[in-house]
């Protein structure tokens, strides 16, 4: 499927997100506020954390190597029986530590021990949201994107319809725990479209954990540990040190635009995990990868400029659409916010090769400097300018960021000269 194809599915799936996340937002502006929109995205932080480490992300290996033995059912059956007992190992792992330290991670999150249960009730689904993310890394593999694109469609209405009846009947803890329960409804879904798969047998993860492929796992493993920990921890410090050193309400304001952010960025976030990965895995050429990157930023690089300016001259309308007019002092975050957001989408259409290539090395490096350097940028910028230096902050560590993927893949985007190998054997 042609990135084109791939970006309106992904455009018609995402307008149905950016519906159902129009709503929700709402939802929570009006019932909970500012502080419990500050909230959920420490819960939703927390979430991606403990994810990270049940999966033990090995969930962009599945995908890389799932593509490129497309054919070889035999190795599939080495990655998939690997991935499903590394999952299992995480998920029972992470379960126990939920469930010994629950009240200690309400106070730490909530500063309230009273939200405990939905730590025990996580502990029971998580489950769920390790073989839901196996299984959808593997349709990603074997480029099922319809069925993807399904599913990013399912997750939206059963994410909507949780958030509004739990929110409108038990308040912020209902939105907490609807944030807990709807990845194992979501699960069900995927299921049966895995079911209706011609390549799902069971035999298919029946082998015990495959030596070779522990280690290639591993190195993704690795990467995507890091950068499914650095990007919501950085938040999770941020968004504590705005709401300790400002006010919870600041925190609030600051979650809205990055919730802006997320909700306007979702095709092009999917464009790129669906395309993107499994061509770049497969493709060993410098010309042909210099290729795809570039048409990747005649197509997506423009469509998010025009998207963030649209944004930027109707942010007045969008805080009352999406939030309340208690939400207004949220305006004054939106340029620099939504000049960031340019600035990450055109390092990521380079930086994608560092996980297609698995470049564990380079990968590593650049995601701890930029987790410290945003970290520290903020405490430095909020400090000197109050909230608005949180998004000042982010804008110039992805500028930062960006410089530097230019800098490191130089000869690909100006000679297609690359040298990584993509033999598997050797990665």
């Amino acid at each position: 499927m042609t990135l084109i194809k791939t970006s309106i599915l992904s455009g018609i799936a995402t307008l149905i997100q950016i519906l159902s996340g129009v709503v929700v937002t709402k939802i929570i502006a009006i019932f909970v506020g500012p502080s419990g929109l500050a909230f959920m995205g420490q819960f939703q932080n927390f979430i991606t954390l403990v994810m990270a480490l049940g999966t033990a992300s090995v969930n962009t290996g599945v995908i890389k190597y799932t593509a490129e033995f497309h054919s070889d059912i035999d190795e599939k059956k080495k990655i998939w029986s690997t991935a499903l007992r590394i999952g299992l190992i995480g998920t029972f792992s992470s379960g126990l530590l939920l469930l010994f330290f629950h009240r200690q991670l309400s106070s730490l999150f909530f500063k309230d021990d009273q939200y405990g249960s939905l730590f025990i009730i996580f502990a029971f689904t998580l489950i769920f949201y390790v073989l839901n993310a196996l299984l959808m890394a593997i349709l990603n593999g074997q480029k099922e994107v319809k069925k993807l694109i399904a599913l990013k469609i399912s997750s939206s209405v059963i994410t909507l319809l949780l958030i509004a009846v739990l929110t409108y009947y038990y308040g912020l803890y209902g939105t907490l725990l609807s944030l807990v329960l709807n990845q194992s409804l979501v699960f069900s879904v995927t299921l049966y479209f895995v079911l209706k798969s011609q390549w799902f047998q069971k035999h298919m993860f029946a082998r015990t954990i495959d030596i070779g492929y522990l280690k290639k796992l591993g190195k993704f493993a690795l990467m995507a540990i890091i950068a499914s920990i650095s990007a919501p921890l950085s938040e999770l410090i941020i968004r504590n040190y705005i709401g300790e050193s400002l006010s919870w309400d600041a925190a609030g304001y600051w979650q809205g635009v990055w919730k802006i952010s997320s909700i306007y960025l979702m095709a092009i976030t999917m464009t790129l995990s669906i395309y993107y990965l499994p061509k770049l895995s497969e493709t060993s050429k410098g010309s042909m990868l210099r290729q795809e990157i570039f048409s990747g930023y005649k197509i997506i690089l423009p469509v998010t400029v025009f998207l963030a300016i649209i944004i930027y001259v109707l942010r007045d309308m969008i805080i009352i659409l999406l939030f309340t007019k208690e939400f207004t002092p949220m305006r004054e975050l939106f340029f620099y916010q939504l000049l960031g957001d340019v600035f990450k989408i055109a390092s990521w259409l380079v930086s994608f090769l560092m996980v297609a290539k698995a470049m564990t090395k380079v990968f590593i490096v650049t995601e701890v400097l930029g987790f410290f350097s945003y970290i520290v940028l903020s405490v430095i910028l909020i400090d000197h300018f109050g909230l608005i230096g949180a998004p000042m902050a982010f804008a110039l560590n992805m500028l930062l960021y960006t410089l530097l993927i230019f800098w490191i893949f130089k000869d690909l985007l100006i000679y297609g000269k690359f040298s990584v190998s993509t033999n598997p054997s050797k990665s």
